[in-house]
């Protein structure tokens, strides 16, 4: 079998995921990156971009399974990784054995569209983030209370909104401008430990001070999370991502109906919502061949969900729980936490799952663990 060849369209960034900003100059900005991003995959890719796509790669794995000669396999994925294994069980019915889907996503939501689903909890996830934040306002100076944290990171993305924000110095030196300023603020928002949250502190006290227009130093992690988004360092990353999501489900065409969608959403979500809302690559992109996978078939699986998941919504969970009657639920209960199983360290959900691995039998019932009830990494 001949390897491989990772899929780069030689992209500018490392992600599409980029807020609309606070005005409409701002967004027709980001139309023309995102037109730009697809017209480089499409100029590079071509012949390969239409087979990019979730049933392709399920059916690669079913080639997978034939070639090992087994009946069938086990399966685990987190976030992406269990629409994949849904999909799998849709097209090959029968072929799994034990199968953990964590961070689940609803199948009938997944599209270039998927992050308004979450949204609400990204805002909320701020919010309690706030609140940790304000009883540590010695060591990050953001504001004594959940408000005034709050208003501190409205300030610096009003500030980024009228000129770009200095971060850093050569040659590790950004220009941040308010389409950058709220995905730096959301990829800080996929856990809740002490660690992750004092990363996030770090990064908004920098923006902070450069807003104040002082310099800045920029810790590894934050300098790396700078590289990732800003530059084409991991340009092969945005690129896969981006050809995926746009070949497995189309998006809408007309940038004024996003412009909608990012009015209506501002109050309610005023942080996120013209990123969550805001036009990407697949409104530029050649229309999938295939329709998406519909959901027809049961399949016993093991769900495991947090209820304030700020990437795949706990909802989505629910939905496909719903849709797999067979299956059974692990809820977390109280964790802002993306991804949990092996990587949390809590107790409760690590013993089930490794309970249902080892056993091959779900659980009598869904089962609910609480955020209190695990050790959580320091």
């Amino acid at each position: 079998m001949a390897a491989g060849t990772p899929l780069d369209c030689g992209l500018p960034v490392g992600t599409n995921l980029f807020s609309a900003g606070h005005s409409r100059a701002s967004f027709e900005r980001q139309v023309a990156l995102q037109k730009d991003l697809a017209g480089k995959c499409r100029a590079t890719n071509a012949s390969v971009l239409p087979h990019v796509t979730t049933r392709n790669t399920a059916r690669d794995m079913d080639v997978i399974r034939g070639a090992l000669d087994e009946k069938k396999i086990s399966y685990f994925g987190y976030s992406y990784g269990t629409y994949l294994g849904t999909v799998y069980t849709q097209m090959f019915p029968g072929r799994t054995d034990r199968m953990v889907l964590d961070g689940a996503i609803d199948p009938r939501k997944f599209g270039p569209r998927l992050l308004r689903e979450v949204v609400g909890e990204n805002e909320q996830a701020l919010a309690d983030w706030a609140s940790w934040a304000a009883a540590r306002n010695d060591t990050y100076g953001l504001g004594r209370t959940r408000a005034q944290v709050l208003a501190t990171i409205d300030r610096v993305i009003r500030a980024s909104a009228r000129a770009p924000l200095t971060v850093g110095s050569a040659p590790d030196a950004f220009q941040l401008d308010d389409t950058q300023t709220p995905f730096l603020l959301l990829a800080g928002l996929d856990s809740d430990t002490d660690a992750s949250r004092a990363a996030l502190g770090e990064q908004v006290s920098v923006l902070n001070e450069a807003a104040a227009g002082q310099p800045t130093r920029l810790s590894p992690q934050f300098a790396g999370l700078l590289r990732f988004a800003l530059t084409g360092e991991q340009s092969h990353h945005g690129s896969v991502q981006s050809a995926v999501i746009c070949g497995d489900v189309a998006a809408p065409r007309d940038p004024e109906v996003y412009w909608r969608a990012i009015e209506r959403s501002r109050a309610a979500y005023p942080r996120f919502g013209a990123l969550a809302n805001n036009i990407g690559p697949c409104a530029f992109w050649d229309r999938p061949r295939e329709k998406p996978t519909q959901v027809k078939h049961d399949t016993k699986a093991l769900i495991v969900s947090a209820t304030g998941d700020t990437r795949t919504a706990h909802k989505g969970a629910v939905a496909l729980h719903g849709l797999l009657p067979s299956s059974k639920l692990i809820t977390l209960k109280g964790a802002n936490r993306h991804a949990i199983y092996g990587l949390y360290e809590n107790v409760c959900v690590d013993n089930k799952v490794n309970q249902y691995l080892a056993t091959g039998r779900l659980p009598a019932n869904d089962r609910t663990c609480s955020k209190q009830a695990g050790l959580q990494p320091r």
